[in-house]
């Protein structure tokens, strides 16, 4: 998956017209959705779901504090958690990189949700 790949991912899914920092976090659920293959709307159930639903869901808080450089109380809100849950998903992703499959994966979507200029004034 490349990060071209995940453009065309936000193409279909579509969506109007939204704040910028809402359109970063949207451009984040798209990109973890479809780099994992789950449906968006598990990452933020209420429940953990199957294993594969949570490492993405963990996924996205890494990326939510590390691409969107978010604090861990609201990485964790996107998905639905707290910011304890969200400081656990960051260091098992962190160990997790070690593997060069599932860093090249992180690193795609990472390029993907990297603030853009519209991004960056957003969130600051």
């Amino acid at each position: 998956m490349t990060a071209n790949d995940l453009r065309a991912a936000q193409i279909v899914t579509g969506g109007g017209p939204a704040p910028r920092v809402v359109d970063c976090e949207q451009r984040l659920l798209t990109a973890v959705a479809f780099g994992f293959g789950v449906d968006r709307r598990h990452l933020c159930a209420p429940t953990r779901g199957r294993a594969d639903i949570a490492l993405a869901r963990q996924a996205g808080m890494y990326l939510a504090r590390v691409a969107l450089g978010q604090t861990l109380s609201r990485a964790g809100r996107l998905f639905g958690r707290d910011r304890t849950t969200a400081a656990h998903a960051c260091r098992v992703v962190e160990d997790l990189r070690d593997d060069p499959h599932f860093d090249a994966l992180l690193h795609a979507m990472e390029s993907f949700v990297t603030p853009r200029n519209d991004c960056d004034e957003a969130l600051q």
